[in-house]
């Protein structure tokens, strides 16, 4: 997170600044969505912390065209296709408003909770109508044969002499996709709505002028971004790497706020995409967790951290279905904690490790401290102690610390105790999920070797006489004993497995040792092991 104070040192002396992002509600809301708003949040937090007066703003570009087809039901697409998303009916039936309203509203509901409050959101659909983009509307038709040069010489995109830059919307259809504006004279433009404009949508053929102004029509996406930055004095605006590519969208915008507009264009912080297995996520694809969805399930200080423990200009790999990187999210959230809290962990943190932690915090004016300092049962052994019957949590938790909660640490307790429930029901591979054979040592034991039964032995004798109290420890006496006995710790796990689950893999073991009563794991690993008081193995009493 260097690079928040870095930023925020650099233009500390350059007056107030308004920090600026948007979204096109075209339909469910990917979880990688969320890293836009998040790195926006850092970086209002880190100029206010330098003493710079920030205006942090989201808009919604609802009036883009509905161009999404699958999102709709069939009876839908005719009809809906190429409208304005602000126009187009809410497909879900829950009272909002439009489509447009349904899926922004489900999205921008998420950030309160994840600590982010924009000082204003804005909607497109109601900024129109005010009249307050008629003087970029003006100016763009006034000076479209610039507009055409800057596509011609940055993008090498060539539109017609007959082209200008605005989307009318059809006064017969209500379509903006599928129409063209061929002629301005003024204070009129000459209005096509063509049949084959684009593949996704159908034109209706209206022919004729109409007045511009007053949410008749709206910019294309590449000026009405430049225009906002104008309306709003937008000095930061971060966006992802599609639009920051070699004459992509910002190339354009930047050309067009300079040429057209007549201002210089925000600072740009470009940033890469959350990608499942290695592709980025796409709503249109159907690929990718929604955000509402995994919010339900990662913690708002975990789910900031997600996206703030990288700088913005790498990229995120994280597939939460049926693996481990949830849990993987909480360790190393853990670890800046500790190393934040000045005890020693294990691996090289990045520089700005302290920085991080304090911007993945909920609230921005928490002691970071307190916070970095506060008992936090692992995900993993928490994730156990959900799956065994009759575990009082909450004892388990203060016997690991060694105290009494705090009133903050049973607040975390149970904030992670229903991730973990939640984590199990949506995520879990099936080699995290548990059902210990507390009867009996299960009948796949006996397929033992002596090395492995020799393990369970000493590790029965060792836990024995002084019980590990977490899953960490646990997790160090595994491998010492296995050290101990020469035996691979691939293997060793496996004898753990067996003893207890009765099958060849499982959760992490030192977690699922803790997660049960002591003596129950002294007694089984020694009833496993077959081994005698003698000294020598003997036959396994597996089934009872």
């Amino acid at each position: 997170m260097d690079w928040a104070d870095e930023l925020a040192t650099r233009v500390r002396d350059s007056g107030p600044q308004v920090v600026n992002d948007s979204k096109t509600p075209s339909g469910t809301v990917h979880v990688g969505s969320l890293r836009g708003p998040v790195i926006l949040d850092a970086i209002a937090r880190a100029l206010r912390a330098n003493g710079v007066q920030t205006t942090l703003l989201y808009g919604v570009d609802d009036l883009d065209p509905m161009d999404a087809q699958a999102l709709l039901t069939p009876d839908a697409v005719g009809h809906e296709m190429g409208r304005p998303l602000a126009h187009v009916p809410d497909q879900a039936g829950d009272c909002h408003a439009s489509y447009a309203r349904h899926h922004a509203q489900r999205f921008i509901d998420i950030f309160a909770g994840l600590g982010i409050h924009p000082d204003r959101y804005y909607w497109m659909s109601e900024i129109y109508p005010t009249g307050a983009m008629d003087p970029y509307i003006r100016l763009a038709l006034d000076r479209a044969a610039v507009v055409r040069d800057i596509y011609r010489r940055v993008a090498n995109v060539q539109h017609p002499d007959t082209w200008h830059p605005l989307g009318a919307i059809c006064p017969n259809c209500g379509k903006v996709g599928t129409t063209i504006v061929t002629e301005w004279n003024g204070h009129q433009v000459h209005v096509e709505c063509r049949e084959r404009l684009v593949e996704w949508a159908r034109g209706c053929g209206f022919d004729g002028w109409i007045t511009p102004f007053g949410g008749a029509a709206k910019l294309p996406w590449n000026l009405e971004w430049a225009a906002q930055w104008s309306l709003f004095g937008v000095t930061i605006e971060p966006g992802g790497k599609d639009l920051s590519t070699a004459g992509g969208s910002r190339d354009r915008s930047d050309a067009i706020a300079r040429e057209v507009f007549e201002r210089e264009p925000p600072l740009n912080v470009p940033y890469e995409f959350l990608n499942i297995g290695g592709r980025k996520m796409s709503t249109s694809n159907g690929r990718g967790a929604a955000a509402h969805t995994m919010a339900e399930v990662i913690p708002p200080e975990q789910l900031r951290f997600l996206f703030l423990r990288p700088k913005p200009n790498h990229a995120i790999d994280f597939d939460p279905d049926g693996t481990d990187q949830i849990p993987r999210l909480f360790d190393e959230f853990d670890k800046f904690a500790a190393a934040t809290a000045g005890r020693e962990v294990k691996g090289d943190l990045p520089p700005g490790h302290e920085a991080t932690f304090r911007y993945s915090l909920l609230d921005p004016a928490a002691d970071v401290a307190s916070e970095a300092g506060a008992f936090r049962p692992a995900f993993s052994h928490l994730a156990l102690l959900a799956q065994v019957p009759g575990v009082d949590i909450g004892q388990r938790a203060e016997a690991e610390k060694g105290e009494p909660l705090t009133s903050r640490e049973q607040a975390l307790l149970e904030e992670r105790t229903a991730a973990a429930r939640g984590w199990l029901d949506a995520y879990a591979p099936e080699r995290a999920r548990v059902a210990v054979h507390e009867e009996a040592v299960p009948p796949e034991a006996a397929d033992l070797d002596v090395a492995q039964r020799r393990f369970l032995a000493e590790l029965s004798v060792r836990a024995g006489a002084d019980a590990p109290a977490s899953g960490d420890d646990w997790q160090t006496l595994i491998f010492e004993v296995a050290r101990g006995v020469d035996l691979p710790p691939r293997r060793a796990f496996e004898a753990i497995y067996r003893a207890f689950l009765g099958r060849a893999n499982g959760p992490r073991a030192g977690w699922l040792l803790a997660s049960l009563e002591p003596a129950f794991a002294v007694r089984r690993s020694w009833e496993a092991s077959g081994w005698t008081t003698a000294g020598s193995p003997g036959p396994i009493p597996v089934g009872g």
